[in-house]
């Protein structure tokens, strides 16, 4: 799609000779326009050039030029008239003003559409455009959440990418910013209608030719609804780390040996512990692609299945219909398997039933929310099981957390001040320590992509009786690291001391102990 300028013309500032000029919002699309200030313009024969407010950067036309796989020239221009040509990209992408609801419901179908045929339409309305448009670019850079926030004069989108939110756009108007949500509704087929109680609700969408899963859920607040939109992309990890496999996730070697020793025992219970959106449900995919050679009869449960296991009984729960976790699991153990994953430990019943399943000859795989590898006891108890049974399943719990990873295009590097060594007890001259500047790669942050970090809790029989005795935590934890056990601070104070990520990050996703 490309966008005339009118007022401001293109013209009046480049080569007439490479004319006609136009803006180019499907190749440059808008959030990355307004991130960075600079809209990009084709003329005759495909030339390009990217117009901007500051001077020219070479990484980000380096990362432009890959994108588009041609060359780009950049020109500075005035602020004024760089805030027109994103108004003028705005106003034709989106025009949502005079949107009326009514063509929000006529346009409830194909939701199983090819997403970016959807973003080109100019059939559809200004507002599902808008909402395909977001859905589309936060494919695009990685973001694992949408966010649209309604405020006092309309709504705010945000994208969670690599744990981190980040502003995209606003949207003007109370009325349009109720139309978004509602679209959203009838995409996942739920009550427009309702707008004091929370929905949840799913939905399907094609992107190059793959289907892409959306878990919405809708929440009251003081200027209409909120909704937050979780991104499911199975393909995402295939397409960025090659495999579904430990390596591809980042551990270190000590730390994969470890998990895959674990994930071998003939019984018993693996858990893995860790806040929303910290990798859980990942790594034990990753495990479970890795140790499923046939010879095994492997079931999971979960809710949703974020990725299919070829070999792999995968259930999906339906509370709706009555299929818990709990009434799966149940019936799963009536199938002889020899491996079980469930989804996540929720209640009492589901946890006492994956202890029980642990303790007469299968191997559960399971998370836990816990804030570290010692709380999930904690949190047995609290559900009110026989500890003794608990510790007498349980094998091995990995807490984990995702740090970014300091961005190699723009990586380069810097040597900490004093008082920072001395807090994390470092010396001068003894590390790699690395910085990202900002991007086009990273979008300006600095890092690009993320690794998992993750302390190891293996369970002896010395521990058991420490934990079964009820023993301080602080005895429990002193005896754990006599034994090896490595705290997620200071591994991740490694990472940071190789020039993976940076000190911001190590304080960002751990807790000073």
């Amino acid at each position: 799609m490309t966008v005339e300028a009118s007022s401001f013309s293109l013209a009046s500032v480049l080569p007439a000779e490479h004319g006609p000029w136009s803006l180019d919002f499907e190749h440059w699309p808008q959030a990355q326009a307004q991130r960075w200030r600079a809209v990009l313009a084709v003329g005759a024969g495909g030339r390009k050039m990217l117009l901007g407010e500051r001077a020219a950067d070479e990484l980000l036309l380096q990362s432009v030029e890959a994108r588009l796989q041609a060359p780009v020239r950049w020109l500075q221009c005035e602020p004024a008239a760089i805030s027109h040509w994103l108004g003028a990209g705005e106003a034709d992408f989106r025009a949502l003003s005079d949107v009326e609801e009514s063509v929000i419901d006529a346009e409830a179908g194909g939701a199983t559409e090819e997403l970016s045929a959807l973003v080109m339409s100019e059939q559809a309305s200004p507002v599902v455009r808008l909402l395909n448009a977001t859905l589309y670019d936060a494919l695009q850079d990685g973001a694992s959440d949408v966010h649209i926030e309604c405020t006092a004069r309309g709504a705010v989108i945000r994208f969670r990418v690599d744990g981190v939110m980040s502003m995209v756009r606003s949207v003007d108007g109370a009325a349009t910013a109720e139309q978004l949500v509602s679209r959203l509704k009838v995409m996942s087929e739920l009550d427009i209608g309702e707008r004091r109680l929370p929905q949840d609700g799913r939905f399907k969408l094609r992107v190059q030719g793959r289907e892409v899963d959306f878990r919405l859920s809708i929440m009251p607040s003081v200027f209409g609804e909120d909704a937050v939109v979780r991104v499911l992309d199975r393909a995402r990890i295939e397409q960025t780390g090659g495999s579904l496999t430990l390596d591809a996730l980042g551990f270190d070697a000590e730390e994969r040996a470890a998990i895959r020793h674990q994930a071998r025992q003939p019984h018993g219970m693996l858990l893995v512990t860790g806040p929303t959106g910290s990798g859980k449900t990942t790594t034990l995919y990753a495990t479970l692609a890795e140790i499923h050679t046939g010879d095994d009869k492997i079931i999971t449960i979960e809710d949703p299945v974020e990725y299919q296991l070829p070999g792999v009984v995968q259930i999906p729960v339906n509370e709706k219909k009555g299929l818990t976790f709990s009434r799966g699991l149940r019936s799963i153990l009536r199938h002889d398997p020899d491996r079980v994953m469930v989804g996540e430990i929720r209640d009492a019943e589901t946890a006492q039933i994956a202890v029980q399943a642990a303790l007469t000859g299968h191997l559960v795989f399971s998370t836990v929310h816990a804030n570290n590898a010692f709380d999930v006891i904690g949190r047995f108890m609290h559900m009110g099981l026989d500890l003794y049974n608990v510790v007498s399943a349980l094998n091995a719990v990995l807490a984990q957390r995702l740090v970014r990873l300091t961005c190699k295009h723009c990586a380069r590097p810097f040597e900490p001040d004093a008082a920072t060594l001395a807090r994390y007890g470092l010396r001068a001259g003894e590390h790699s320590f690395m910085r990202g500047e900002g991007c086009g790669h990273c979008r300006g942050t600095g890092y690009r992509g993320r690794r998992a970090v993750a302390e190891l809790l293996k369970l002896d029989d010395g521990l058991r009786d420490l934990i079964a005795a009820r023993s301080p935590m602080s005895q429990i934890k002193e005896a754990a690291r006599a034994r090896g056990m490595k705290p997620l601070r200071a591994l991740a104070l490694q990472a940071v001391c190789r020039g993976d990520t940076t000190f911001e990050e190590l304080e960002r996703v751990t807790l000073d102990e």
